[in-house]
């Protein structure tokens, strides 16, 4: 399925979005064709409506219309407030002119109902998408899955190579592709909410393996230190294990010898050559999938 829908902050900048939003007219064409557009938020008022600016006029987004939530009620506060600078998605619900003034009044609520009925509604397990990270829990990564709609993506659903906090592999903003992994039954459409997957995207343990060869000296990251040897990933779906060394923090960065590489086994030797005080690296992704379905995998 071509996706329609997406993360906020992907459409603002494209030509079609810049276009619309140029002038009165584009906008009232953009209103009668129900698109979704982008902008960005100016401020919050008193009210906890958002301001943008389209076209020289005062747009609205009024605080009852900010987001979809699962019973009807207003947003929180804080998600009104954290909206200030950043991009939404909106749909033009009318435009008021008054003594010369325009006032257009958006709502992000339909837009989310909108991508809900027409895209995300109808994904199935396995569909991939492009999602957006907007927060982090020690229990996994929120990402935006279209329109500012927020799913969760487990952190032992991220990577095959074990992470202590989804910010080892992500940032906050960072455009990924998922996989649709199930369903929980907080509704917010008639099928529930989806809850992502990541790991199968990033390929086979053949698949990384491939990429490197015995004898290459090479980057690692050190994400785990054991007494019977220290765990150091190579990719996010591919790590070995070199023999025990003390002073060897977790999240450093460090260069490895590659000793032996046993597909067999699914086991890479490695021989650490030397760790450096660097800060936490957040590592390169490599998709081996970014559309379609992934009807099955096996690691």
């Amino acid at each position: 399925m071509k996706p329609l829908f997406f993360p906020e902050g992907v459409l603002i900048n494209t030509p079609e979005n810049i276009q619309a939003v140029s002038s009165l007219p584009a906008l009232e064409r953009a209103m009668e064709e129900e698109r979704i557009l982008e902008g960005r938020v100016l401020l919050c008022d008193s009210n906890l409506s958002l301001i943008l600016n389209l076209a020289g006029c005062r747009a609205v987004i009024p605080h009852d219309e900010i987001a979809l939530t699962p019973d009807g009620s207003l947003c929180r506060d804080i998600a009104a407030i954290t909206r200030v600078g950043k991009s939404v998605a909106f749909l033009i619900e009318r435009i008021e002119r008054e003594c010369g003034i325009t006032t257009l009044y958006l709502s992000r609520k339909k837009a989310q109902q909108k991508c809900l009925a027409e895209y995300l509604d109808r994904l199935v397990t396995g569909d991939v998408l492009a999602a957006r990270v907007t927060h982090f829990e020690p229990f996994g990564a929120f990402c935006d899955i279209g329109c500012g709609i927020t799913s969760l993506l487990s952190i032992d659903c991220i990577s095959v190579s074990r992470i202590s906090h989804p910010k080892d592999r992500f940032y906050l903003g960072q455009y990924i592709y998922a996989a649709v992994r199930n369903r929980d039954d907080v509704l917010l459409g008639t099928r529930g909410r989806i809850c992502l997957t990541h790991k199968e995207l990033l390929g086979t343990w053949e698949e990384n393996a491939a990429s490197f060869e015995i004898g290459q000296t090479v980057t690692g990251i050190v994400r785990s230190v054991e007494d019977y040897g220290i765990f150091i990933e190579l990719a996010p779906n591919l790590a070995g294990l070199a023999e025990y060394k003390s002073g060897v923090e977790e999240g450093r960065t460090c260069s490895v010898y590659i000793k032996n590489i046993l597909p067999q086994k699914h086991k890479v030797k490695l021989v650490l050559i030397a760790d450096t005080a660097l800060e936490r690296a957040t590592p390169h992704l490599d998709y081996y999938v970014t559309s379609g379905n992934v009807s099955g995998w096996q690691y």
